[in-house]
């Protein structure tokens, strides 16, 4: 893997521990030489995982749309910063530059980009790992929402078993590493 696209908050939230695995990622991705693609915001926590990264001799792109980086909330300092006209040309940026994907704790936004690209890892649409660093327990209703969907037989465990999610920053990058994609769901071929 050479880039991941990290799905994050624009704000920092309460929790410090959220902040501090932000930080710790950023890190880890610039000592590994994994560029780090993301909203190309200063602020919140996806600014932690810029700056953390950028600190550290990382590649850092961002990929905002024209309204947001008019509101000054750009990161100025990046290897490379991608304008686009809207928020689905954003997010389609984000995915053709990336080769994994990690939802890091967020709002509406950040589930959005995570259920889109679980969701073509899915239906065979990309073939990169999709994370989630479920950072102090904040994805675990999320995770029991999944849990429920298979219960109810509206997820098969195969497609869950897709999805990597990991409390820890190395353990999560491993298995990223390490990861295989299913062949393409029969009911997909023609």
């Amino acid at each position: 893997m050479k880039s991941i696209a990290i799905y994050c908050g624009s704000s920092l939230g309460n929790d410090p521990k959220i902040v501090e695995d932000a930080t710790e990622l950023g890190k880890k991705l610039a000592q590994e030489n994994i560029a780090v693609i993301y909203g190309g915001a200063k602020i919140g926590i996806m600014g932690t995982v810029a700056h953390a990264a950028l600190e550290n001799g990382g590649e850092v792109i961002g990929v905002i749309p024209e309204f947001l980086k008019r509101k000054e909330i750009a990161h100025t300092n990046l290897t490379e910063l991608h304008t686009t006209e809207t928020m689905v040309e954003r997010k389609m940026k984000m995915i053709e530059l990336s080769e994994g994907f990690i939802a890091l704790p967020g709002g509406f936004g950040t589930m959005e980009e995570f259920f889109e690209v679980i969701t073509a890892l899915q239906l065979a649409q990309i073939a990169h790992p999709v994370a989630i660093l479920n950072s102090n327990g904040y994805y675990d209703e999320l995770i029991a929402l999944m849990k429920t969907m298979m219960q109810k037989q509206l997820l098969k465990e195969k497609n869950f078993d897709m999805l990597i999610i990991e409390t820890d920053v190395t353990k999560l990058l491993e298995r990223m590493r390490n990861f295989v994609p299913q062949a393409t769901p029969k009911w997909l071929k023609i």
